[in-house]
């Protein structure tokens, strides 16, 4: 008689959402992408259903402040461009989506207009035909307007705009709305901060399909423990029937560029470089391993890590 382990089964599962729209749906993008429909912990193919792979994303910030010094050396001249970047992640770096930073939009900083702003999201859009996410630069009343103006510019094409918190959400609500788009609902590690912006996404019209949550990724050595085990309650929560927090995780790890450990220069624990894609690599890999869906990263040597790590976890399919 063969032996058969216990396995175990959620009532919960994970809502589907789809990310781009190609043709056939109104957009101009290559591919239409779907993550969540899980009803089992994450990678537990054996006793539950797991019909999308977790994707990965890579991010363009649009202004060098927010590029490290090791960064533009290893990724080259190609980070000044965000246009260029678009292109290259998805030529020849292998990311499933892109993320667009618009950070120069930042008052405190470049302060660069919504119409400039707009102008650069055109053509990033019109580059590539990748699923785009379009962040603001975190001032409300500037990306109430940028989002605004992100969401008419790219109709029909199932944009993810974000970041929406709990006291900045009606705006880019309003705007993701309008024009079918979805929204990245941001919460600081924090379960109940976590419910209560999806609650009040749902109650200001949002549907649960349209929503992904980013509950905050901590990378090594900066909290990453605490960020997992958050994560990580979120997903057990959903499994167990909450339908508040059903929605898919995404978790951005390109945070773990900014740790000392990645920063600090000392060749005798490897080069910068070496550091930052493992660092990278590590912080991604335990979002995944926690119930994330989606991660974001920067440098292409992590995709080509963490590809290999879904593959191999989903099966080698």
């Amino acid at each position: 008689m063969g032996f058969e382990g216990a396995k175990e089964s959620f009532s919960g599962r994970i809502k589907e959402v789809v990310i781009g729209a190609t043709d056939e749906h109104g957009g101009s993008r290559s591919r239409r992408l779907t993550v969540g429909g899980s009803n089992g912990l994450p990678f537990h193919s054996f006793e539950s259903e797991m019909p999308h792979k977790p994707l990965i994303a890579m991010d363009i910030v649009d202004t060098l402040r927010m590029v490290s010094d090791t960064q533009l050396k290893s990724m080259g001249d190609v980070v000044k461009d965000p246009v260029e970047w678009a292109k290259r992640c998805e030529k020849e770096w292998g990311a499933d989506i892109c993320v667009l930073k618009l950070q120069s939009a930042n008052p405190e900083e470049e302060n660069r207009s919504v119409e400039e702003c707009e102008s650069l999201f055109k053509e990033v859009l019109k580059a590539v035909s990748l699923p785009l996410f379009v962040y603001g630069c975190g001032f409300e009343e500037k990306d109430a307007k940028l989002m605004e103006a992100i969401s008419n510019a790219g109709k029909g094409e199932r944009l993810f705009i974000g970041l929406a918190e709990e006291k900045a959400y009606k705006s880019l609500t309003a705007a993701a709305m309008a024009n079918g788009h979805g929204l990245v609902a941001f919460s600081n590690l924090d379960i109940n901060l976590a419910k209560q912006i999806n609650i009040l996404l749902m109650d200001f019209g949002m549907k649960p399909e349209n929503i992904l949550m980013d509950p905050l990724m901590a990378p090594l050595g900066m909290g990453l423990e605490y960020s997992y085990s958050v994560i990580e309650r979120l997903r057990i929560g959903a499994l167990m029937g909450d339908p508040v927090l059903q929605m898919p995780m995404i978790c951005d790890c390109s945070c773990a560029w900014t740790v000392p450990e990645v920063l600090e220069e000392d060749d005798g624990k490897g080069t910068q470089v070496e550091r930052g894609v493992n660092w990278e690599v590590i912080t991604a890999e335990a979002a995944l391993m926690a119930g994330a869906a989606l991660v974001i990263t920067r440098h292409p040597e992590s995709v080509k890590h963490i590809r290999a790590t879904i593959d191999d976890l989903y099966g080698g399919v």
